[in-house]
């Protein structure tokens, strides 16, 4: 493992800098800091999703190995040309996604936000996490972004959705649908 933090301030970025993993130094708006900061935004929203309600555990365990690739996701974007995220990361998604559909009813109708506070917090860590997806694909436009890590944001706010639906139904039982205004 590399060097732990044992100063937790350095006064390094006082000049509006920050350091990559590679020891560059960027502008704290630089692409690549957005990314992967917007990833960490993402990982912070769903550790209020565990940490919001008793959820079932297959939920707590699926979500508690997409921080760790959220963890992992964020350091990949942190040193250009790093990769970790692999299509196994993406398909486990989607065999996780597949999995918690299953039990659900079909969708005829939109859905509002909400459904109890795990499952409200699940929708605002989707919608953080669709944020994540478009910083990276902004990056992406001017530098290298594994393909696999960009797949993945897009799978994880899928996976998102159907896991705020799947605790709006354990928390109150149903979603509330839209109605349009008339």
């Amino acid at each position: 493992m590399g060097n732990r933090l044992s100063k937790i301030y350095t006064r390094t970025g006082d000049d509006g800098s920050t350091g990559l993993g590679d020891g560059t130094r960027v502008a704290k708006e630089d692409l690549r800091v957005e990314a992967y900061g917007t990833v960490d935004e993402a990982n912070s929203a769903i550790g209020v999703v565990l940490g919001v309600a008793a959820l079932p555990e297959s939920v707590a365990h699926c979500l508690t190995l997409v921080q760790h690739d959220l963890f992992d996701l964020g350091g990949e974007l942190c040193i250009p040309g790093h990769r970790i995220i692999a299509a196994a990361h993406v398909e486990r998604l989607e065999q996780q996604l597949d999995g918690f559909n299953e039990s659900l009813p079909p969708l005829k109708e939109f859905i509002l936000p909400g459904g109890g506070p795990a499952a409200a917090a699940c929708h605002v860590a989707r919608a953080v996490c669709r944020r994540a997806e478009r910083r990276c694909w902004s990056l992406a436009r001017t530098e290298v972004v594994s393909p696999e890590s960009l797949k993945y944001l897009n799978r994880l706010s899928d996976l998102l959705f159907v896991v705020a639906r799947v605790l709006a139904r354990h928390e109150k039982g149903a979603e509330v649908v839209w109605r349009r205004s008339n």
